[in-house]
């Protein structure tokens, strides 16, 4: 399935002012994408210029120490907790928990970049932290990279992002999403928004 045959978003933002508006008057934010794309660097930054709380479902729910997946049920009880939040950003993508945090998120940022330049980011951020564990991951699970990782990449748009569409359109109807397709345009958005680079 590709772009043409997805369900259409509802109310799908195309302009990056209108975007800006909505995330400087949203209480919480949901921000997804493929791996590599830049949505945990971009949540980071929305956090601190807003003061809102920084979720990351990798690192506060998925993970335990040592890449030990956290069991489906316990999973899911974090995110009933942390979605009842009032202010919060949460970045992660998996569908399957969308009829939890669709209901309580104001406003979702999709980062949806080219593939190559997910890749690139995936490796790069592999160089920088090998060995070590980044801040928005869980204690333990150092940086790492594999060719099953990259095949997860490669093929994210074809495979998930169809998941993604239709998760949205499920449980997320009226919900305003932005796609950020772009490094430029997420440069842009950050200078909307006055947040550092």
């Amino acid at each position: 399935m590709d772009q043409m045959t997805m369900p259409a978003l509802r109310r799908e933002i195309h302009d990056l002012a209108e975007a800006a508006d909505h995330i400087r008057r949203a209480n919480r934010i949901l921000v997804m994408g493929c791996s590599g794309g830049g949505k945990s660097t971009l949540s980071l930054k929305i956090a601190s210029r807003f003061g809102l709380d920084y979720v990351s479902i990798d690192r506060d729910i998925l993970w335990l120490p040592g890449w030990k997946e956290r069991g489906k049920e316990e999973q899911r009880a974090i995110i009933v907790s942390k979605v009842k939040g009032e202010r919060w950003i949460m970045d992660g993508t998996n569908p399957s928990t969308f009829d939890i945090r669709l209901p309580r998120t104001d406003l979702v940022i999709w980062v949806r970049m080219p593939r190559l330049l997910c890749i690139w980011g995936a490796v790069s951020r592999w160089v920088k932290w090998i060995g070590r564990t980044r801040p928005e991951m869980a204690p333990g699970c150092k940086e790492k990279i594999d060719w099953e990782f990259l095949r997860f990449i490669w093929t994210f748009e074809e495979k998930f992002s169809p998941r993604v569409v239709a998760g949205l359109v499920e449980h997320g109807s009226e919900v305003p999403v932005f796609q950020l397709t772009s490094r430029r345009q997420m440069r842009e958005l950050l200078d909307l928004l006055a947040v550092p680079g």
